[in-house]
């Protein structure tokens, strides 16, 4: 698992994040993972599988209507896009 270091943390931050974690009877480092989750993972974000679901059922999407769109699907690569012209 990659780990993170957060160097020049002010004193009085560091303070409040220990006493927080000690609220949470949790280490100043799990807290901080959880806070780090928190923030670039909220419980409300659109999840685009959810989405897509959502979309399905609003309109009316059998199994049969996903095996026809990727019937028709073209299934060859595409050809790369030349960069350098």
């Amino acid at each position: 698992m990659p780990a993170l270091t957060v160097r020049n943390i002010p004193d009085d931050v560091h303070r409040a994040l220990k006493a927080r974690a000690i609220d949470r009877g949790r280490s100043t480092e799990a807290e901080v993972r959880e806070i780090l989750a928190a923030a670039v993972k909220p419980e409300g974000r659109l999840r685009m599988g959810q989405a897509l679901r959502t979309l399905g059922r609003k309109l009316d999407m059998s199994d049969d209507d996903v095996g026809a769109i990727e019937a028709g699907r073209e299934r060859r690569p595409h050809k790369p896009i030349a960069l350098d012209q």
